[in-house]
């Protein structure tokens, strides 16, 4: 907004009627008009009409429509008459209802209005109330010492650069620089912090899960545990590069806000460890009953798989949409590549396990793509009903 707002003086000695009629066509072009008056013993009289033009920044329509985009719905609260909050509404994209001046309804929610006039300083404060009381997380943009207490209730009471100390020191965010800029920064960075971290709790749930279930059931079937502690070993530091380099990841920001949900984070985890351990044991049954390997060799088969595995499992947890429909960073590729050859290279040289044939190493990575691509078709249905987005 511009430190000062432009301004022109309307009339001179207006009767009420005239200055009545001139407010209001000036209250329609958008400005904020105040009266001048004189009075004397004798009587009271309007001088004229100052017009205060006080227009959003360029770059307002831009940001808001940006915000829309990632889920977050945007209103206008004002002091101003309805009619001149109508003008530089439309102007920044808020093309919803204005909410008649007057008390406001206690069960009032955004959705009804995109722009609230007439709103005195404490209207603020009961305004943000009621979205919450609505079950809506709220976040308040406001400059003024009379802004103070809604930036206080709100969740995310938000300074704007300009804003007195009085606001600076009630909000929770205080804006460097001038524009909206900050609060649209700030909400794509919260939304792919996030979506990195839910990624990233999946993959540990699903893990937990896997790991638990395989060393069970590959007991039950082999007599013996598929994996030796060396192995364990193997499994755990391929595992860490590849977890390390999901925080580096590129991520879709979600187009709503986001809220932890710890049960439908756990289920969607639960259904894709269940389904690694499903490839992992189909995977030793052949290798017993079809290639009739012995225990060594099955416990080379059980690390590769897991190893190749995770590398399946990974790549369709770090999107809730297709796997491929977001490209992968460079270091979650280069640790993927390093797993996949470091894996390789000990089990075709018989490294702290037993030689595994290259044919049947090959075979193992053939089927992890295709366990992969099944995966990513099963997930979008199962996240959606877990509501994982």
């Amino acid at each position: 907004m511009p430190l000062l707002p432009r301004y022109r003086i309307i009339g001179s000695h207006c009767s009420v009627s005239r200055s009545s009629r001139h407010r209001e066509e000036l209250e329609k072009q958008g400005f904020r008009v105040l009266a001048v008056g004189s009075k004397t013993a004798a009587s009271a009289q309007i001088i004229g009409l100052i017009a205060l033009s006080d227009p959003p920044r360029t770059d307002s329509l831009s940001l808001i429509s940006e915000l829309n985009s990632l889920g977050v719905r945007t209103v206008m609260v004002t002091g101003d008459a309805p009619a001149t909050a109508a003008i530089v509404a439309h102007a920044v994209g808020l093309k919803g209802a204005v909410c008649p001046a007057g008390n406001l309804p206690e069960s009032i929610k955004p959705e009804d209005f995109s722009v609230f006039a007439g709103v005195l300083p404490e209207g603020k404060y009961d305004l943000v109330k009621a979205f919450q009381k609505s079950g809506h997380t709220v976040g308040m943009c406001g400059d003024g010492a009379n802004d103070a207490p809604a930036l206080r209730q709100a969740q995310i009471g938000i300074a704007v650069s300009t804003a007195t100390d009085v606001a600076k020191s009630a909000a929770g965010v205080v804006l460097t620089e001038a524009g909206l800029g900050g609060i649209v920064s700030a909400v794509r960075e919260g939304s792919v912090t996030f979506q990195r971290i839910l990624t990233y709790t999946l993959n540990s749930v699903q893990k937990k899960i896997f790991q638990v279930l395989v060393l069970a059931v590959g007991l039950v079937m082999t007599g013996h545990a598929v994996l030796t502690p060396m192995l364990i070993v193997i499994v755990m530091i391929t595992g860490d590069f590849l977890a390390m380099s999901l925080t580096t990841d590129r991520v879709r920001p979600s187009t709503m806000p986001n809220s932890w949900q710890i049960g439908r984070i756990t289920s969607a985890g639960v259904f894709v460890g269940i389904c690694f351990l499903a490839f992992s044991t189909a995977l030793l049954a052949v290798g017993k009953f079809q290639l009739h390997l012995g225990i060594e060799a099955l416990q080379t088969l059980s690390v590769v798989g897991i190893v190749f595995g995770s590398q399946a499992t990974t790549y369709v947890i770090r999107g809730r949409q297709h796997l491929w429909g977001l490209r992968p960073s460079i270091w979650l590729v280069l640790s993927s590549v390093a797993d996949i050859l470091i894996i390789s290279t000990l089990a075709a040289l018989g490294i702290a396990m037993a030689p595994l044939p290259i044919a049947v190493t090959a075979s193992e990575f053939a089927a992890v793509i295709a366990f992969g691509a099944i995966l990513d078709v099963v997930k979008i249905p199962i996240f959606a009903r877990v509501r994982i987005s």
